[in-house]
């Protein structure tokens, strides 16, 4: 180490390390990265006692801690969901590398070629929470789009993705790639966090991957360009010509048949015209599965009127605004389509709105008017998935508009360039 590196501290010499490790996965071919990537899946299986061993000493602290189950259960690692991380790896090797596509391309009037072609971003950062499987998900789609990642998990799971990153560092070196194409952000501290965040000219794009603090956090506080992961603060609409029976198969699979996850929906709208024959037929369905209303005064008189089994809370301001991410739903009567888009405006996090009608123009006029990544028409919310879309996997779901919006495939891990070819053509 030369005396100005070891003056740069740990997280700049790993940033460095990056940037030259995505000067050499830059022109690879798709045989060379898929041969990295199935070594990766490889030695996952190999080592995965190894993995769960590390895995065990965070499984352990969180419940020392006092860490809710759910949080413990999406912590913990066993040889079988180990397994099922380096298939999701072999998935990510089937799938088409985006690298050197031609976006679009053309020839100019004077015979001039023009190309525009997907390159890799460079270095990725990512901030994310909880989950050791995003460990090995990140590492394996940015390597997949020829980029060096830089990863930086919560201190939660710092001894699983330990293991996770030394596992991948080791396959893609006997590979012949840069070991350094993936690694973890030196120290567990936020000050590293934030030293990431800063490290603009090194890291080309940082993407945070969690709850809304983390978020904002990161977009708040950082240099580097950020793409954002949006919270989802998602709708479901009951139209005034809704199929009122699908539009309860709708409400339940949106809210409850995974409530801890973004595309869930958070808050159903009910036009005034079916309230009182849907209504009945809502609540009953959200008490069977468990789920909490907080209602505006006509959802609670008709919970009152239909003798409900359903819990009714009082709506507040703070509930049209909040990702429960639990049994938990805000229940709202709108006079029409216009009002239900406008509410939705105003509180949503442009992640994921449905609606539910049978009515053409309803549909057309709330998918032109609704501002979200993903408007749905008769489908549930959850379908906003990198894999439900066919992408076969995602970075995440991105709810801002520049560069990538919605599921985050591989196509959205890579930028373009132009190739101008030319015979001595001067201007």
């Amino acid at each position: 180490m030369s005396s100005s590196e070891s003056d740069m501290s740990p997280v700049i010499r790993a940033a460095r390390r990056a940037r030259e490790a995505a000067t050499l996965l830059a022109p690879l071919p798709r045989a060379a990265k898929d041969a990295a990537l199935l070594a990766v899946a490889d030695a996952l299986q190999t080592r995965a006692a190894e993995i769960v061993a590390a895995n065990a000493e965070d499984v352990d602290r969180a419940r020392a801690a006092g860490t809710s189950d759910a949080i413990v259960d999406r912590l913990t690692l066993t040889e079988e969901r180990v397994a099922a991380i380096a298939a999701d790896v072999r998935q990510v090797v089937a799938l088409p590398d985006p690298v050197g596509e031609v976006v679009r391309g053309s020839t100019l009037p004077g015979g001039i070629d023009l190309r525009q072609v997907r390159v890799p971003l460079g270095v990725v950062g990512i901030i994310y929470e909880a989950r050791p499987n995003v460990t090995v998900d990140a590492a394996a789609l940015c390597l997949k789009a020829g980029n060096a990642v830089l990863l930086r998990g919560s201190s939660s799971a710092h001894h699983s993705n330990t293991a996770l990153v030394a596992v991948a560092r080791d396959a893609i070196a006997a590979a012949g790639l840069p070991a350094d194409a993936v690694q973890l952000v030196p120290g567990e501290s936020r000050a590293a966090a934030r030293e990431l965040m800063r490290a603009r000219g090194l890291v080309d794009v940082l993407i945070p991957r969690g709850g809304a603090n983390l978020i904002q956090t990161v977009v708040t506080e950082s240099t580097v360009p950020v793409i954002e992961t949006g919270t989802g603060n998602c709708h479901v609409y009951v139209d005034a010509e809704a199929d009122l029976e699908m539009a309860v198969r709708i409400l339940i699979n949106s809210k409850a048949q995974r409530p801890s996850v973004c595309n869930a929906a958070e808050t159903l709208l009910v036009h005034q015209d079916v309230a009182a024959a849907f209504l009945p037929l809502a609540l009953a369905a959200l008490a069977e599965a468990g789920v909490t209303v907080h209602g505006d005064a006509a959802v609670q008189q008709a919970a009152e009127q239909a003798g409900s089994p359903a819990t009714v809370l009082p709506a507040t301001d703070e509930d049209w605004a909040t990702e429960y991410l639990s049994y938990d739903i805000a229940v709202g009567v709108v006079p029409s389509l216009d009002a239900a888009v406008a509410h939705i405006r105003r509180w949503s996090s442009g992640h994921t709105e449905a609606i539910v009608t049978t009515a053409q123009a309803a549909a057309r006029r709330f998918t032109q008017l609704v501002d979200s990544t993903t408007v749905a028409v008769n489908a549930s919310t959850r379908f906003t998935d990198g894999s439900q879309f066919g992408f076969g996997a995602e970075i995440g779901i991105s709810t801002q508009k520049l560069h990538a919006r919605g599921p985050m495939g591989l196509p959205e891990l890579t930028s373009t360039k132009y190739v101008v070819t030319g015979e001595g053509h001067v201007r």
